[in-house]
């Protein structure tokens, strides 16, 4: 890797931003965004769009992310396309300067909007050899900084990145997650409108005709999720992570719902697993995503592990095991289930074709299945947008 240098190496002119690696190794860049400095682990993510809506998800929470595609920030930034109410990637990795924004929803540049959200950006890095480490040695831990004059204590950064204890353990979800109950509203962004200001208990019902009411528990939500529950029919009501069952239970809920999150699933579980334990009890269908889908196998006995690299993109195929179709997904997730151990009364529906890894299960003696990638997409493609279908329709 041409621009990954020993610690204390010369630091280019002009260098106003760093990341120095847990083993000592440095990469220099032009820092944008927030001045400051951070810890945690690298990943990179493939999306070629879609960059606000992968800042803002919360299961990036004490991620760096290098973005694959070199020309982030270029169509600037707006106050539609994010999916929480605060970006959560603790920074981002470019190859090219973030140019002045070209597009007509643009209301400021992607480095104001890092500024406004105390994000740190480094531009100038080669991706591609970040990448090929990533993929070669797994993620690791890092410290970034961006600071204007140049001056920085590399000692320090160093340390902070080699005592930073991983993902592995950590319990994120409760983090992130909503401290209060909240009724969703909201549908779907039309081009032209932006985002439907509609009442979810009015969305794509039938006059008269009884309305599903879904609770979903945000471990770490995207927001399209809840658009797209509200876009097949049901009425949404989102609790917080650590929502006790019996609070769960007084909103009478005719399904559940289990978001995605960031974080050692192992961890959420020791408070999420009983409480899906007691939702499965209820027989009343249940639905969950990437951390819901982790938090559904470990609830009926599974397991799940650290990837070696995870899958962050929004183009992964992912096959069908009912009839072979291949769906191209958004993907977000360091963990995974594993297949062996999974109990005989569970399911595999959906598998990666990049490397075979778990992607769906189902339960065979109730209503209830989840799935590994992002059905909700935001960014990226709508081919499962069934699934949700098929979760709101169960409950009528």
């Amino acid at each position: 890797m041409a621009d990954v240098r020993p610690l204390h190496a010369p630091q280019p002119a002009g260098a106003t931003g760093v990341v120095v690696f847990a083993d000592g190794r440095t990469v220099w860049g032009q820092g944008f965004g927030a001045e400051g400095e951070a810890v945690g682990e690298l990943c990179f993510n493939t999306a070629m769009t879609g960059y606000q809506e992968v800042m803002t998800d919360p299961s990036y929470a004490k991620q760096v992310i290098a973005f694959t595609f070199p020309h982030i920030g270029n169509v600037g930034a707006n106050d539609e396309d994010v999916e929480a109410g605060e970006a959560h990637a603790l920074g981002c990795l470019v190859r090219e300067v973030v140019t002045e924004p070209s597009n007509y929803r643009a209301n400021y540049g992607f480095a104001d909007w890092m500024r406004k959200w105390g994000r740190i950006g480094i531009c100038g890095v080669d991706t591609r050899a970040l990448t090929r480490l990533v993929r070669t040695e797994g993620p690791p831990n890092i410290a970034i900084a961006h600071r204007a004059d140049g001056k920085f204590d590399l000692e320090a950064l160093h340390k902070m990145a080699a005592e930073w204890p991983g993902l592995e353990g950590m319990d994120l979800a409760k983090e992130v997650s909503r401290l209060q109950v909240e009724r969703w509203s909201g549908g779907k962004w039309a081009w032209g409108a932006g985002y439907e200001l509609r009442d979810s208990p009015h969305a794509g019902t039938v006059p008269g005709q009884a309305i599903p009411h879904v609770v979903a528990v945000d471990y770490g939500n995207k927001r399209n999720i809840f658009r797209l529950l509200v876009e097949a029919g049901a009425r949404v009501t989102v609790v917080p992570a650590q929502a006790t069952f019996e609070e769960i239970m007084a909103h009478e809920p005719d399904g559940f719902f289990l978001s995605n999150g960031p974080g050692d699933p192992a961890a959420t579980g020791e408070y999420a697993v009983p409480v899906i334990r007691s939702m499965l009890e209820t027989r009343k269908p249940l639905f969950g995503i990437c951390l819901g889908h982790q938090m559904l196998a470990l609830a009926v006995g599974g397991k799940t592990s650290k990837m070696f690299q995870g899958h962050r993109g929004a183009n992964h195929p992912v096959k069908r095991l009912a009839d072979g179709r291949v769906e191209i997904t958004s993907m977000n997730h360091g963990f995974a289930v594993e297949r062996e151990g999974l109990p005989d009364n569970v399911s595999e529906t959906h598998v990666s074709l990049f490397d075979g890894s778990n992607c769906g299960i189902e339960l065979t003696d109730r209503s209830a299945f989840s799935v590994q990638y992002h059905p909700e997409a935001s960014p990226g493609p709508q081919d499962s947008f069934y699934l949700f279908e098929r979760f709101v329709g169960a409950m009528k």
